[in-house]
């Protein structure tokens, strides 16, 4: 028995705090779906509940804070994780809990994904909201993923033309010196290419993928971040995590370009296909 538990390959494990899409295309489905796929055992703590679908978003209902904080001294004591990102949080008191339960538990490899605006790229909170991801989220991220409007949203400012690559790099600088230790700012286009800007501090990368023309983007960026959770649970350096999830992400937008599924914004599909 021993050695028959000694020979199995234990996957990674990996949690998402986040948002439940009653859609199915992004939120925790999105991240589970994509750590289903890439072989790591995906946790879950459900900030809020959703009823929402691929035109629109009905009603949320969030978890309070108490259960939140229950849900994460439930998993983390018990299972551990090897890395963990946050999604849909969408309240103050929420923010507050999730950092301060982090910091409990000496989590180290967190990748923050600010879900502040819809896929119409509009703002969806409060100013304090973003005021909270700053002072209180941002600070304990080893990696932000916000996308060109989100961008703006988090350091008060006007909406990037997503062309300009080195006004997108400048502001992927301010969030490093707003305090977030590394970011990947997703969404610039060149041409015919996606363009997302990575900036470790030091260095800006370019990370690139031909523009595929269509709607279905949604849980692009929660399968982007998730993509680079698993990377990192798996002791990738920061940057290869980044290049490979990229790579997934832009895969996961190609699977589902040509679908149906709804009247309205489609989602991506991650899998790995036979070559």
């Amino acid at each position: 028995m021993d050695d028959m538990s000694k020979s199995v390959n234990v996957p990674p494990k990996v949690l998402t705090i986040a948002g439940s899409d009653s859609g199915g295309a992004a939120g925790l489905q999105a991240d589970l779906r994509t750590w289903a796929v890439l072989g790591a055992y995906g946790l879950s703590v459900v900030t809020a509940v959703t009823a929402q679908n691929s035109v629109s978003v009905e009603r949320v209902q969030y978890m309070s804070p108490e259960f939140v904080a229950d849900q994460l001294d439930a998993v983390l004591p018990d299972y551990g994780a090897a890395a963990i990102k946050t999604g849909f949080i969408g309240q103050t008191e929420l923010i507050l809990v999730i950092a301060s339960k982090l910091q409990q538990y000496g989590c180290q490899k967190i990748v923050v994904d600010p879900v502040l605006v819809n896929h119409r790229g509009q703002p969806m909170f409060a100013e304090a909201v973003r005021w909270h991801y700053v002072v209180a989220l941002m600070p304990l991220a080893y990696l932000i993923t916000p996308n060109v409007m989100e961008t703006a949203v988090l350091l008060n400012a006007g909406v990037p033309d997503p062309y300009d690559l080195l006004r997108l790099a400048q502001l992927a600088q301010e969030l490093h010196r707003l305090g977030a230790k590394n970011v990947l700012l997703k969404g610039g286009r060149d041409r015919e290419d996606v363009v997302d800007i990575f900036y470790d501090g030091r260095t800006i990368h370019e990370l690139r993928s031909p523009y595929i023309e269509t709607e279905n983007t949604h849980g692009a960026g929660d399968t982007l971040s998730a993509a680079v959770c698993v990377a990192l649970a798996r002791g990738e350096k920061l940057d290869t995590a980044v290049y490979l999830a990229h790579q997934f992400t832009h895969q996961a937008i190609q699977n589902g370009a040509q679908w149906r599924l709804g009247a309205g914004h489609g989602p991506v599909f991650p899998a790995i296909r036979d070559t």
